[in-house]
């Protein structure tokens, strides 16, 4: 890869870049995978989530995050590290009436709009880099990063933020994706859909859980629970094919081009697909860290 010959922050200022143009145009496809604009993926419960209502298997997916935080009755401050358009901050703002939401993101659509979808709720969305943020030491009861730290490659420098803006006692929950070995030892299947996968989703890297979970004890959080949900969240990755045809026939009934990034939207929802068929190399992890 060319990038591999930069010096290291000339790359993650173009890893940035990258990201924040993709979501800047991609975002409004996400409306078509959720109309509550959840842009991540589902938590299935059998005989209680229904597997063909997405939506519902998305939401079910904030309330997982939201449990794992043990909001209390007093007044509470809450950030979304990687919020996109705030689906799960409208989602907490509705169940938890005693809190105060924020939310950071590079991507000015996802500002505008986002606040927009907001408006008369106790949270707003601003434009800032989830690794260094403006806000204050001890700020946040709890904070949330639902598939939003593998963009900038799950980096030891996204949870040493989180957990700075932590009070003591905080929570800091983690819903994602992750590598289960080292990419070197992914086999040859596993490591083309990695590759594709984060070359159509702007996602720097996959961390390994074992690393992840290494980063958050060295940065300071005293509990690291880790939970493997795959196959909690394998039923809405199934809804991938059908979302994918439904939105390429909704263009074409409508006579709509497919912008280059909503071409590598749905090739990285693709390649998420058959990153999930390879379980020995990928996981999907729930990770609760208290400060």
């Amino acid at each position: 890869m060319k990038t591999t010959t930069l010096p290291f922050n000339q790359t993650l200022d173009q890893n940035k870049l990258d990201i924040t143009n993709f979501y800047n145009e991609a975002t409004e496809d996400y409306e078509f995978w959720s109309s509550d604009f959840n842009m991540h993926f589902g938590y299935f419960i059998p005989f209680k989530t229904n597997p063909f209502s997405r939506d519902v298997m998305l939401n079910q997916m904030n309330h997982q995050v939201l449990k794992r935080l043990k909001i209390n009755s007093g007044k509470h401050r809450l950030i979304d590290l990687g919020c996109g358009m705030g689906g799960t901050m409208r989602y907490a703002l509705r169940h938890c009436k005693n809190i105060i939401a924020y939310g950071v993101t590079l991507s000015d659509f996802q500002v505008t709009q986002g606040n927009d979808l907001l408006k008369g709720e106790n949270g707003i969305i601003i434009k800032e880099n989830y690794n260094k943020t403006s806000f204050q030491s001890n700020s946040f009861n709890s904070a949330v990063a639902i598939e939003s730290f593998c963009h900038s490659g799950h980096e030891k420098q996204s949870v040493q933020e989180a957990f700075r803006l932590l009070k003591p006692g905080g929570r800091l929950v983690i819903a994602d994706a992750f590598l289960k070995k080292p990419v070197s030892q992914l086999c040859y299947g596993s490591k083309y859909a990695y590759n594709k996968l984060c070359n159509h989703w702007s996602l720097k890297r996959l961390e390994t859980i074992s690393n992840m979970t290494k980063y958050l004890k060295e940065s300071g959080f005293k509990t690291v629970t880790v939970e493997d949900v795959s196959f909690r969240v394998a039923p809405s990755v199934l809804h991938v094919p059908f979302a994918i045809i439904g939105f390429i026939l909704k263009k074409l009934l409508t006579f709509k081009p497919l912008k280059k990034e909503s071409l590598h939207n749905l090739g990285g929802s693709f390649y998420a697909l058959l990153s999930g068929l390879h379980m020995k190399s990928f996981g999907y992890y729930l990770i609760t860290a208290e400060k």
